[in-house]
């Protein structure tokens, strides 16, 4: 996240568009798949084997019925695999779950504290919220996901990353830590005091979570970039999976990634979702549908045209991609989305980029 302007190169912390949009179809060797899209994710992550299903949201953890089905890589591509964060329950009984258990929320910070096998035993102890591709939920796909590449190609999750997407596309000040040689680029967080509302340093950048190599290469929220890295990324994505001449991922899976790949009711429900919360999360989040890993704009309700996708960051980033007018927007501030002015802001600079087009 940073402080000045975006074509400054500083490295953002963890955008939340950037680990979420990295490309899940690519784990596969050059020539056959790995796995395939509705294959069970048991043999590798076989914590999530035999699950349980709370009977509602809020019901306590042991009023359960038994999963209809095994959990599928798709499920966790489109994030619903039944499990995920609801800001706006945090008193139910699996909010307050993933926080005393430790899967989040350990040492005062959102990301896991613990390694990834020690991870997905606590979140293993845990039920599903819903059925299995019943229902949008936010964040914890993610992080399974980061699991399951590092599971299946036998690499960290980092190191896969790095090998297929960062050193292909030249970016070079993206991983999931800011080394000693270039922290002084990381600017600090900042947060309103629930009290006063008087801003304070939430996350310094010497000594900060973002500091040292955590112990979970998160999937869902640990990755620091730059605007150049992270506009390498989309411009790739733009051009259909290639950069410059070289190719980084296919057309198709280009193509899965960046239209909507929900059902019709998992679509609705997750559009019924978000108006409902319109005033929480202060008008972020009305677009409409999901694709692998990223939103994507099914319903024109403001000046973006449907076909954008990209994803509004918890930590004050914004960024999506535009094919229809071939444009990239990067908006990195050091606030999150702690007050409706973050939002707004936010609105207000993807207004002005659109009403500057001038064809």
């Amino acid at each position: 996240m940073v402080r000045r302007r975006a074509s400054s190169g500083r490295p953002c912390r963890y955008p939340r568009g950037c680990p979420r949009d990295w490309p899940w179809t690519s784990i596969r060797p050059r020539s056959s798949a790995l796995f395939r899209l509705d294959d069970p994710i048991d043999p590798w992550l076989p914590e999530l084997a035999d699950r349980r299903v709370l009977k509602r949201p809020d019901s306590p953890l042991d009023d359960t019925v038994p999963a209809r089905r095994p959990l599928a890589v798709r499920d966790l591509l489109t994030s619903t695999c039944g499990l995920g964060l609801d800001m706006t329950a945090m008193g139910s009984p699996m909010m307050s779950a993933y926080f005393e258990q430790g899967v989040y929320g350990e040492n005062g910070w959102l990301l896991p504290a613990v390694g990834p096998d020690e991870w997905m035993r606590r979140l293993g102890t845990l039920p599903l919220m819903y059925q299995p591709g019943e229902r949008w939920l936010y964040n914890v796909s993610d992080d399974v996901l980061g699991v399951l590449v590092a599971r299946v190609t036998g690499q960290s999750f980092e190191a896969f990353l790095r090998e297929r997407i960062f050193d292909p596309l030249g970016m070079k000040d993206t991983g999931s830590h800011v080394p000693a040689d270039k922290i002084d680029r990381l600017p600090p967080l900042y947060a309103p005091d629930p009290q006063t509302g008087k801003f304070l340093v939430a996350d310094e950048a010497e000594g900060g979570h973002h500091s040292r190599p955590p112990a979970f290469q998160s999937g869902g929220g640990g990755l620091d970039s730059t605007v150049d890295d992270y506009h390498a990324y989309f411009r790739m994505l733009l051009n259909h999976g290639m950069h410059g001449s070289e190719r980084i991922l296919s057309r198709p899976a280009v193509e899965l990634m960046t239209t909507n790949r929900l059902t019709p009711e998992q679509t609705a429900a997750l559009q019924s979702w978000a108006r409902s919360v319109v005033h929480l999360s202060h008008g972020q989040g009305q677009t409409g549908g999901w694709g692998f890993g990223m939103t994507v704009r099914t319903y024109r309700g403001d000046y973006a045209p449907i076909g954008q996708f990209g994803w509004d960051g918890g930590a004050g980033t914004t960024t999506y991609a535009d094919p229809d007018n071939q444009l990239v927007g990067i908006l990195l501030t050091q606030t999150g989305m702690s007050t409706p002015d973050s939002a707004r802001a936010m609105q207000d600079f993807w207004t002005t980029l659109y009403q500057a087009i001038d064809d």
